[in-house]
């Protein structure tokens, strides 16, 4: 696994780059997982994500770990690990109070989440925390949808490397509930992951390959995912969704 520091960069840089969320320099961010350095200014630039930042505290206080970006508990955020498990649901019901409650009083579906199994991973966040489920349900599926399945993490299996082409299960709605899709070609941009070949699993956000999976990981994040689409699919979000407010200030 590489460094801790690092591993956030390559997950956050896709939607930083957009302007979705984090500091206004995306160049440096981006400029530190190119170069693959990690110095105190990388760490400055992680703290400016207002939405990954707590959770990423709040796994590591729940693990006895004294460093949010230590790479397991960036692993568990962006991908899913047994660390998750260790949040407990008052814990995390509280913090989501604190972090969030500026955004609106609308709160029912996380309150009936958390204790079904929400823990707090990057799925947790975007089909919970966002508005865009709560406004899917109410019709706009446009962007919606596109957005959901963008801002997630996803997997897909390399079939050529120039360009990057993945097959990938997109996130499909049918008016009432959330699903994965059969396997489709896409093209993506490489990302920071060198020497990929044919075969090889990798992570996706946003349309960029984030980093190559292993074996466990892959089933780690098929596992997380699959467990929030469930929730989101029974617990209702409300548009605006709970504690979150509408972009251009996605955080």
């Amino acid at each position: 696994m590489i460094a801790g520091p690092l591993f956030f960069a390559r997950y956050a840089f896709p939607p930083n780059e957009r302007g979705y969320c984090g500091p206004a320099d995306n160049a440096a961010l981006g400029g530190y997982a190119t170069a693959g350095v990690t110095d105190p200014g990388l760490t400055q630039l992680a703290m400016q994500f207002e939405g990954a930042w707590p959770y990423l505290e709040l796994i590591a206080a729940a693990n006895g770990i004294a460093d949010p970006l230590d790479g397991r508990v960036v692993e568990a955020y962006w991908v899913g690990n047994s660390l998750l498990e260790n949040a407990r649901v008052a814990e995390y019901r509280a913090f989501l109070d604190e972090r969030f409650r500026r955004s609106g009083p609308a709160r029912d579906s996380i309150a009936a989440a958390i204790p079904s199994g929400a823990v707090p991973h990057h799925c947790f966040h975007v089909f919970f925390v966002y508005p865009w489920s709560g406004m899917l349900r109410e019709g706009r599926t446009e962007p919606s949808l596109q957005v959901l399945d963008s801002c997630r993490i996803s997997w897909g299996r390399v079939a050529t490397v120039e360009p990057v082409v993945v097959l990938r299960r997109s996130l499909t709605w049918d008016g009432r509930a959330l699903a994965l899709g059969s396997p489709v070609s896409c093209q993506v941009g490489p990302g920071f992951v060198t020497g990929l070949r044919p075969g090889d699993w990798v992570s996706l956000h946003w349309s960029r390959v984030c980093d190559r999976l292993s074996a466990p990981q892959l089933r780690a994040l098929r596992r997380y995912t699959a467990r929030h689409l469930r929730l989101a699919n029974a617990v209702t979000p409300t548009s605006p969704a709970p504690y979150a407010s509408a972009p251009p200030s996605w955080r």
